[in-house]
């Protein structure tokens, strides 16, 4: 499966990558400074493709974080829930190891997950 999805997706993005490299190789000159186009006080040279995947990392790289952070709501709660299922097993552990303790319902969890939003 691996080396169909390598030869079907991978390697025809691989060709337009390097196409579009080929075909937008002239030398730009960027610059920051709005004010003085004539002399700039920060400016570099570099070929037009090299500046739109720099952009297209960047812009990936603000995606991945922005995706991140929303999810963190999600990923607290998951780590809450898996401490509250290690207890009750432990309790159901101890429960079966010990048929004289309470019932796990009887028991107080020391986790509470709040309800969802």
């Amino acid at each position: 499966m691996r080396k169909i999805v390598t030869a079907f997706v991978i390697i025809p993005i691989a060709i337009l990558i390097v196409m579009f490299a080929v075909a937008n190789r002239e030398i730009i000159t960027v610059t920051f400074d709005p004010f003085d186009s004539k002399n700039p006080a920060f400016a570099m040279t570099m070929p037009l493709f090299m500046l739109v995947f720099v952009l297209v990392g960047l812009g990936i790289l603000v995606g991945g974080v922005a995706a991140w952070l929303k999810q963190h709501k999600w990923r607290t709660r998951a780590r809450r829930a898996e401490a509250e299922a290690k207890l009750l097993r432990e309790q159901l552990d101890a429960r079966r190891s010990h048929p004289g303790l309470p019932a796990p319902s009887e028991m107080q969890p020391t986790v509470i997950i709040p309800p969802a939003a």
